[in-house]
């Protein structure tokens, strides 16, 4: 069984492409509704939480728990992973929605340690690629796709842009027309002058995909938009390849969990996964 972890309903987006691409694979979903925002939470905070919902996770049967938030995933993956999860869960894995992304972008594997790319996966090879990554502001000050974007690829640039108001509109049931001026703000800023037109998009909050349309209106056409769901569902097939001891056992199914009120997260989450999903409460 495979845990998927978020702070909300975000990583719901993530979970649909799972599915899609793993229709005999046993989910259990984690929201931590309770505690959400984790962006308004110091680092402390947000690895604490997130170290809780794992081992939440583990003991629901998970033994393997992918973090479809990009806040918790950039704050504390890499720490648990070091220095927690060796000594407390030593047959258990951890992984998160920043490193297939990493991986897209620089056309090598997680564990490679060189430094050039091919880049094939995303765009033609060149020593000139430019990538734009657009997140929540916690995730771009964390610097976590600049940092892992250069070890492995530093001819790669990478131009951050802070767009800290789109989650929690979405998360409020905001129209497009409320939420498309904060969009081309966004946008403006990043394609300001002197800066030039990325090639490749990131959409680094898992939010992102239900307004992927507005992003493409203020975006020249030729810039290639990533949204992590499908990187992440494709990173998932060759990992289980790879390690197939995670590979379920049980009959494929996904149970929802929160710990908030599943009546409200019930009705707000069918928004950002395209049909009704009923969560139980976690306390």
């Amino acid at each position: 069984m495979i845990g998927v972890f978020d702070s909300g309903s975000g990583g719901l987006t993530v979970m649909r492409a799972l599915e899609h691409a793993l229709p005999t694979e046993s989910f259990i979903y984690l929201g931590d509704h309770g505690n959400a925002p984790y962006g308004n939470r110091s680092p402390a905070d947000i690895y604490d939480l997130t170290l809780r919902g794992i081992e939440r996770l583990f003991g629901l049967g998970c033994s393997l728990v992918i973090i479809a938030c990009n806040t918790a995933a950039a704050t504390g993956l890499r720490q648990l992973q070091q220095t927690w999860l060796p000594h407390a869960y030593p047959q258990h894995r951890v992984i998160g929605i920043i490193v297939p992304m990493i991986e897209a972008i620089t056309g090598m594997p997680w564990e490679a340690q060189a430094t050039t790319a091919t880049l094939t996966d995303v765009t033609p090879a060149g020593p000139a690629l430019h990538v734009a990554v657009c997140a929540t502001r916690h995730t771009v000050n964390s610097g976590a796709y600049v940092t892992e974007i250069a070890k492995r690829a530093p001819t790669i640039r990478v131009t951050q842009q802070a767009c800290p108001e789109l989650a929690r509109m979405i998360d409020d049931g905001a129209t497009d027309d409320e939420i498309r001026p904060y969009v081309g703000t966004y946008i403006g800023e990043l394609l300001v002058p002197p800066r030039d037109v990325p090639d490749v998009c990131i959409l680094a909050c898992t939010h992102y995909p239900l307004i992927e349309h507005l992003f493409r209106e203020v975006l020249p056409s030729r810039v290639r938009l990533l949204t992590q769901g499908d990187v992440t569902a494709a990173s998932l097939q060759r990992y289980l390849a790879r390690h197939p001891r995670f590979v379920s056992a049980e009959a494929a199914a996904t149970v929802y969990l929160t710990t908030g009120d599943p009546v409200h997260v019930s009705a707000v989450a069918g928004r950002f996964y395209g049909r009704v999903v009923q969560f139980q409460g976690l306390s």
